[in-house]
């Protein structure tokens, strides 16, 4: 239970009177405990006396939140942890730069070529492929989201309600804001912190999340072209199949189906042995990129609801809302995304008004 200094119902009081501007009113309000103890807030520097069993208390002055449960954090794996997300990163980006080039080589002989044909599937390609590396390498190299500097630990200095809900990272030793969250991989706080990812090796923050979505839109219309154009490019450089049903008179329908299966399955496998490189590059094309497809396709479904929400993946493991009110609107997807106007403004006046009407009545009943 968190304890102000302040307010009437509090058993907590500032030590040194002298130092604190409160009217004399509200000190005489305050009923002070039996049994106390003398702690210095960490946010204005301000004494304190605070009942024996309050771990977690809040200043009445500044409004920072001490918990003095939590000890000061264990560093030690911050290096392993690093050098996985490097790993991890560099295999991600080898991986894309195979299927970019990859699939250019093997697709070539039948997609690419000096038509009208080849020359959309070429702009399609180049645009897809410079939307992706581009949006992956902001979201992965570019920081996530700083949190901005604070005056703090001195009283002349810090203000009425200056450090409201803040706490104390006990592993960068600075105040953290609610909206803020320590890493542990990255070894920094990240503002607006939705998770950490280790395929791009670095949270997403305020600073990088537009690019996170943009990198996963991009990945995932990536992914469907290289589904389809490998699909038909296979299509057209697979050896043809051979195979024979044998007799068909006096055969029940049921051996027959299962006579005509088992050849084309067969067949299918004999033709394998008969590929090309090529061909062998095209197959797992199709297969990384529908897997890549599905996944891409759950983590921005679930991104999105989120940013739909106004909560971020761990204000929701919290249960506390990201954008303070807990509201869930497409202005939410709207602020999100930077766009200046309200959605309203590009809706065709008839549904404005309809919209307002259905509200109005909705408020009368």
């Amino acid at each position: 239970m968190m304890n102000e200094e302040i307010a009437p119902t509090n058993i907590g009081v500032i030590a040194n009177p002298t130092n604190f501007t409160a009217s004399s009113t509200q000190e005489r309000h305050v009923t002070v405990a039996t049994k106390n103890y003398e702690t210095t807030c960490w946010g204005c520097g301000l004494r304190l006396l605070l009942p024996s069993h309050a771990p977690v208390f809040k200043c009445g002055w500044c409004g920072a939140i001490t918990n003095q449960s939590k000890q000061r954090c264990d560093k030690q794996g911050h290096r392993w942890r690093q050098l996985r997300d490097r790993c991890i990163l560099t295999m991600v980006f080898m991986f894309m730069h195979f299927l970019i080039f990859g699939g250019v080589w093997a697709i070539y002989p039948v997609v690419y070529s000096f038509t009208l044909f080849g020359i959309f599937h070429s702009i399609i390609t180049l645009t897809l492929a410079v939307a992706t590396i581009s949006s992956f390498s902001l979201s992965a190299f570019c920081c996530a989201g700083t949190p901005p500097n604070l005056v703090w630990g001195s009283y002349p200095t810090v203000g009425n309600g200056d450090l409201e809900n803040y706490t104390f990272c006990h592993y960068c030793s600075k105040p953290k804001s609610p909206r803020t969250h320590h890493c542990r991989s990255c070894g920094k706080c990240i503002l607006d912190m939705d998770h950490h990812c280790p395929f791009i090796g670095n949270c997403v923050g305020a600073a990088n999340h537009r690019s996170f979505i943009a990198f996963l839109i991009s990945g995932l219309f990536s992914t469907i072209y290289i589904s389809i154009v490998s699909a038909h490019t296979g299509l057209h450089m697979w050896p043809p199949l051979t195979y024979s049903i044998g007799r068909i008179h006096g055969t029940s329908n049921k051996i027959l189906a299962w006579r005509i299966v088992k050849e084309i399955f067969f067949a299918f496998l004999r033709s394998v042995l008969l590929l090309s490189t090529r061909g062998f590059i095209l197959v797992y094309l199709f297969i990384a990129s529908i897997s890549m497809m599905i996944g891409l396709s759950v983590l921005l479904w679930q991104q999105l609801r989120f940013i739909y929400e106004g909560e971020t993946y761990l204000s929701h493991l919290s249960l506390q809302p990201y954008n303070g009110d807990g509201k869930k609107d497409c202005q939410n997807l709207v602020r999100f995304f930077g766009f200046p106007y309200s959605v309203q403004r590009f809706l065709p006046r008839f549904l404005v008004t309809l919209k307002r009407h259905i509200k109005g009545n909705a408020h009368d009943l």
